[in-house]
């Protein structure tokens, strides 16, 4: 009889074993990756990866909030924010406008749910506005993943969405809108096709959900 191997928590940081075996797999995979110490690291790396002018939209993320990114992008006046100018649009009248303007950026750069150990993205939304533009629809995307999101494979990364993840959604969600979140939609990204148009920074500290 053997003794099961017991699932780290979903809150402990890969080692640095894990990131590079990771890392190797999404490279065969297509993606472009980088290992970085830190959330500054990944900061001044966005800034020299997005050139001034570019439109970019930043999908919700707790680990671009946490680190400035998302301050940056949408508040600096360096990018043409899509999220500030979606803002200011009508969703009644200018809803496909909206989406489209959501959908197709220059760049996107957010966060994953979960990141296995060979090589596939997962990311869960309420809304959906990210999803196009992660799945292809953007001409570059940006993901900044923290070590923790590191998991051995596709059922563990689902777990990860369902049983940590949105718990802690809905409770940044009450707070923020009165109403709790939900995983409406859930993308998992197998490879990049595209040369060279996704990104994953991997972060050796824990950040973000």
């Amino acid at each position: 009889m053997t003794t099961p191997i017991p699932t780290p928590p979903f809150t402990e940081p890969a080692p640095v074993q894990r990131l590079e075996r990771t890392a190797a797999a999404l490279t065969e995979h297509g993606f472009v990756v980088e290992i970085l110490d830190d959330a500054p690291a990944a900061r001044a790396r966005i800034q020299e990866l997005i050139p001034e002018g570019a439109a970019v939209f930043t999908g919700a993320s707790e680990t671009l909030r946490l680190s400035g990114i998302d301050e940056d992008i949408n508040t600096s006046g360096r990018y043409d924010s899509v999220k500030a100018r979606g803002v200011r649009m009508d969703r009644a009248t200018q809803r496909n406008d909206i989406w489209r303007a959501l959908s197709v950026p220059d760049f996107i750069v957010g966060s994953v749910a979960a990141v296995t150990e060979s090589g596939s993205l997962v990311a869960g939304s309420a809304s959906g506005s990210q999803l196009p533009g992660y799945a292809g629809a953007a001409a570059r995307a940006i993901w900044v993943v923290g070590a923790q999101k590191i998991v051995p494979d596709l059922p563990s990364a689902l777990r990860r969405v369902e049983e940590h993840c949105l718990p802690l959604e809905n409770e940044r969600a009450k707070k923020a809108y009165g109403k709790p979140s939900a995983l409406n939609r859930v993308l998992i990204l197998n490879a990049e096709t595209e040369p060279e148009r996704g990104t994953v920074l991997l972060l050796r500290e824990v950040i973000g959900f």
